[in-house]
């Protein structure tokens, strides 16, 4: 395993880390004896192999259901010095609430102490003020700093870049998990503030929310040829030293196997990338075209500035990656999100385009004309059922 300084908490944090919301029994809390034995056994198993290969980064949250209650049951069984052991809480308006949650964690988690406790999902105004203003959840997680309970805090977040910026430049927070990786290359000027900051950099579920790569399509199997699709965006994330650790999101000890062939090639990594860029960017190029591929995302609205908050940047994108990538089940996966994902995944489909006129918030954009055929377009091919977030499943 290789290691990263995880900013100024000074972990030596592993490239990898065992991202807790694939594994457990249920997304509710149930009672410990109707966990199943074999969903335990698989958990135990999964965490062994993880610390087997130096994976000694275990990150969970209260949001994922058994997930803590599970843990609690083998983690203890390790010296404790060796773990980095992370949750989260969501912040609330009532900052005793976040305090009786967090407590809820660790008992469940049956530790004294986590390493890290990130404020779960900041991602909008409000939430951010329930972190930051005075008495609110920040203030919470410092105190259990100095109860012992807490070593280093930080926030994760799937907002705006803009309001990660703005959240990692109150530099009151020690590390940030948030969304990077190729496809999705937005937050990349958030990861330059953390470094600024001198924050640990978590990357959040890379190979699921980065393209459902678990199960990627043949065209782009091809095109990441020779590696996987995996391990061609495990690498292209940690050749840039800003990346600290990337989330594996294993529901069994054999899911790292793919993930752990990255390591002996990051010293490769600028002689092994720039084929494998180019032939995915030529790729697009070629069924997008040119002037489209570099140009598509100027002046467009944001959601809250589009009638009937129409998402179209990320509507847009998903298209992109569908037509230009064959990733339609991921494109659906999270289409089927707006509308339904709250501020984890704002704004809405393309389904009420008859509606709307578009004109006004497009007229900067050079594909005005262009882009409401393209959001139909879009909604035909990706539209099905509504998708939950797990964590309302």
């Amino acid at each position: 395993m290789l290691y990263r300084r995880f900013g100024r908490t000074e972990l030596q944090m592993p490239v990898f880390s065992c991202g807790g919301m694939r594994y457990q029994f249920k997304w509710q809390d149930v009672p410990n004896n109707e966990i199943p034995a074999d969903n335990q056994a698989n958990l135990e198993a999964t965490i062994r192999r993880a610390l087997e290969v130096g994976i000694n980064h275990i990150e969970t949250a209260r949001g994922y259901g058994t997930s803590e209650m599970q843990l609690g049951r083998i983690l203890p069984k390790f010296p404790r010095e060796k773990l980095i052991v992370q949750t989260k809480v969501s912040p609330t308006a009532d900052a005793k609430e976040f305090r009786n949650t967090f407590e809820q964690s660790l008992k469940n988690l049956q530790l004294d102490y986590v390493d890290l406790l990130g404020l779960h999902g900041i991602n909008h105004p409000e939430s951010l003020d329930y972190s930051i203003r005075s008495g609110g959840c920040l203030e919470v997680a410092q105190q259990l700093q100095t109860e012992g309970k807490v070593r280093f805090i930080g926030f994760s977040t799937h907002g705006s870049t803009e309001s990660i910026v703005q959240t990692i430049n109150t530099n009151k927070f020690d590390y940030v998990n948030l969304h990077w990786y190729y496809i999705n290359q937005w937050n990349w000027a958030a990861i330059e503030a953390a470094k600024r900051h001198d924050m640990g950099v978590f990357i959040i579920s890379p190979s699921n929310k980065g393209g459902l790569l678990y199960e990627p399509p043949q065209k782009l199997v091809n095109l990441c040829a020779p590696l996987s699709p995996m391990v061609f965006n495990d690498l292209f994330c940690l050749s840039h030293q800003e990346v600290h650790t990337l989330s594996l999101g294993a529901a069994k000890p054999q899911d790292f196997d793919e993930h752990l062939k990255t390591l002996e090639l990051i010293d490769r990594s600028s002689e092994i990338l720039p084929p494998i860029l180019a032939r995915l960017e030529s790729e697009a190029i070629a069924t997008l075209g040119e002037d489209w591929v570099k140009t598509w995302e100027t002046n467009l609205p944001a959601f809250e500035e589009t009638p009937g908050e129409v998402n179209i940047r990320v509507i847009l994108w998903l298209w992109n990656l569908a037509i230009a990538y064959d990733l339609v089940d991921y494109a659906k996966m999270r289409y089927n999100l707006l509308g339904n994902g709250g501020h984890w995944f704002p704004g809405n489909k393309a389904d009420q385009l008859d509606k709307l006129d578009l004109r006004q918030c497009l007229a900067h954009n050079p594909y005005a004309d262009k882009i409401p055929k393209i959001l139909a377009q879009a909604h035909r091919m990706l539209a099905g059922e509504e998708v939950r977030r797990l964590s309302q499943e």
